[in-house]
């Protein structure tokens, strides 16, 4: 069975809430001053997200139409606050940590939204709904991409670290 518009916005919604939650939690239970700031950004991005697919829920469920969405603003100092931080989060944690566990489960939540938001972009036939799930397709890919990134940059020092070299 097809699912609607309706059940999209609400899975969508739920996905954000889950993940400000798990990003929340992880950033309460962190050592990591680093982490504590980078999972705490992502916390409050995944609050936007909640809030700009509940504004779409609340227009389709009177109207039956999505509304335009708007642009999303980038803060253009984010970039270098998240390359400072993860350049801080490396020295405090190791791969084998819990952040770094964080970081993995993450990646996987992150691609999940992504699959959902370019799936429901490439099935839309109203303008105004495709634009809203490819806004939300790449945000979600920035934020993969950012963690991916250090999930991998993590990697590469323990396995620097424990010496894991063949020659």
């Amino acid at each position: 069975m097809a699912r609607t518009a309706e059940d999209i916005l609400k899975e969508a919604i739920l996905l954000e809430m889950r993940g400000k939650a798990f990003y929340k939690n992880v950033a309460e239970k962190s050592d990591s001053p680093a982490a504590k700031k980078i999972f705490g950004m992502m916390a409050e991005e995944e609050d936007e997200h909640v809030k700009f697919l509940t504004s779409q829920y609340s227009n389709y469920t009177k109207t039956y139409a999505f509304l335009k969405p708007d642009a999303p603003k980038e803060d253009p100092e984010e970039a270098v606050i998240l390359k400072v931080l993860t350049e801080q989060l490396k020295k405090e944690i190791n791969a084998a940590s819990f952040e770094a566990a964080a970081i993995s489960s993450a990646i996987d939540f992150e691609t999940r939204a992504v699959q959902l938001y370019s799936d429901r972009a490439n099935a839309a036939t109203d303008p105004n709904e495709k634009e809203l799930y490819d806004i939300l397709a790449k945000w979600e890919i920035g934020h993969q991409k950012m963690l991916h990134d250090l999930n991998e940059q993590l990697k590469e020092e323990i396995w620097n670290d424990s010496n894991f070299w063949p020659f």
